[in-house]
């Protein structure tokens, strides 16, 4: 065999014992769980807004940001339910870079998933200490979940996870929100069953066990651009966009329909800057239309406590080594504009 097997992982129940969420924050969670829940069937008329940084590398960095998005929080609770985005795993096109704090808790240092997983779940806890606020991450290997399904009030499917059989088949068993996003190639039609298919009861093999689940009928829509046969990004959050994915729906019959904008990824080119534009606009076309007011649930952003991004090693303290992000001040702008609109 060409795998060398480096050492065995603790199983997510040793290390939910090891470093376990106090009482008080489980009911926390429960809570937010629920909001977030009552937005997407709508039940609750408040606008999601899931934002942070591209990936969550630092734990210092990543907690003053939460506790400054708290701050922001306490003023516009009344018109948003903002989800702080601590994403610690990182898809990788091609497979080279840093793959978050769950692979590589040090930036500079060697793969390490043991530590990656305490990293990654002290910074979660941590996270929700200094903010009160319950996180969304990105689900990019199934068998993790159990690592995160006490802290985390909602999770995204990536565009190259959307296809994947395991990935439709665990969040099927979730019991909170969950986004698809669109597949790189931009095709709603893939997204739209994958929701399906989450949305479904399954039986499957999970972590060297014969499961069964129910479905999760908070599954929905994440609109973040393509990528067409040229290597073009093309977006997809404009007024006849939602039109037609709001169509699409009604013709298969899912439940709750609801979609996310993703401001950044290929809606903006990845120019970070154009994300406060691309947020107005789908407010803009929320009170243009009733559709579409009742299809967008909210948007993604991907904001740090510096703008831009830098390379693994510069230091410089709370910027992206990933993706370029907004920086603090403009993030906070926007965020108070968001709930003025809505």
């Amino acid at each position: 065999m060409s795998f060398r097997f480096k050492q065995k992982l603790p199983t997510p129940k040793e290390i939910q014992e090891q470093y376990p969420l106090r009482p008080e924050y489980a009911a926390l969670k429960q809570k937010r769980d629920q909001e977030i829940a009552d937005v997407l069937t709508g039940k609750d008329d408040r606008f999601l807004v899931i934002i942070g940084p591209c990936s969550a590398d630092n734990e210092d960095a990543v907690c003053e940001y939460v506790e400054r998005l708290a701050r922001v929080n306490e003023r516009v609770r009344d018109r948003l339910v903002i989800v702080p985005r601590i994403y610690t795993n990182k898809p990788r096109t091609t497979g080279d870079g840093y793959k978050g704090i769950t692979s590589q808790p040090d930036p500079e240092g060697k793969p390490d998933f043991r530590a990656g997983l305490i990293a990654m779940r002290k910074m979660q806890i941590h996270a929700i200490e200094v903010s009160g606020l319950t996180a969304a991450d990105e689900m990019l290997y199934p068998d993790n979940w159990g690592y995160v399904e006490d802290i985390l009030s909602y999770v995204a499917i990536g565009a190259r996870s959307v296809e994947d059989q395991q990935h439709r088949l665990t969040v099927s068993g979730f019991d909170v929100a969950a986004g698809m996003k669109n597949p790189t190639s931009g095709d709603f039609g893939v997204m739209l069953n994958s929701v399906y298919a989450a949305q479904h009861p399954h039986d499957f093999v999970y972590r060297g066990y014969e499961v069964a689940t129910d479905g999760n009928p908070l599954t929905h829509c994440v609109l973040r651009g393509a990528v067409n046969k040229h290597g073009v990004n093309n977006p997809n959050y404009h007024f006849e966009d939602i039109r037609r994915l709001i169509r699409m729906y009604q013709e298969r019959h899912l439940l709750n329909p609801a979609c996310i904008i993703d401001t950044n990824h290929s809606n903006s080119n990845k120019e970070y800057f154009e994300q406060i534009r691309i947020a107005r606009e789908v407010l803009h076309n929320r009170h243009t239309s009733r559709e579409i007011y009742r299809m967008v649930k909210g948007l993604m952003i991907e904001s740090y406590l510096e703008e831009g991004c830098q390379r693994i090693g510069d230091g410089v303290y709370g910027k992206s080594i990933t993706d370029p992000c907004l920086g603090w001040s403009d993030s906070e702008r926007l965020l108070y504009d968001i709930a003025e609109t809505v």
